[in-house]
């Protein structure tokens, strides 16, 4: 399998290498479970964890990887690696949850997934 089956392209490429993530291999966000996500790339499946510098960086859930993200990784031994940075997103969608502010707006914000190319097909 190669990275391309899996939707990477030129949108991606162009912004790995802007920001500086060309030295780290590449995978794509398959699941998401309390802080620690599933990847898959060429090289198979990891378990992967993002890093105390980014967790201590994000301001918002929007700042953690999501699932269909892009994400920069160091592959460790034992199908484990750490995240090293999130691709920008193409697309994203998400939605509003938690406790009413006084404007009447949920507060928090909670991603479904993000790059989806295809939502239905026949």
């Amino acid at each position: 399998m190669r990275i391309e089956d899996l939707g990477y392209g030129v949108f991606f490429e162009s912004n790995r290498k802007r920001l500086k993530l060309d030295g780290f291999s590449i995978a794509r966000v398959i699941v998401e479970h309390k802080g620690v996500y599933r990847v898959i790339n060429q090289n198979g499946e990891f378990i992967a964890k993002i890093t105390g510098k980014q967790i201590h960086n994000a301001l918002s859930r929007e700042d953690y990887p999501a699932v269909g993200d892009w994400v920069a990784i160091t592959e460790l031994g034992d199908k484990q690696a750490v995240i090293r940075g999130i691709l920008p997103r193409r697309t994203i969608i998400k939605r509003r949850y938690g406790d009413k502010d006084k404007t009447g707006e949920n507060n928090e914000i909670q991603i479904i997934a993000t790059n989806i190319d295809v939502a239905f097909h026949s």
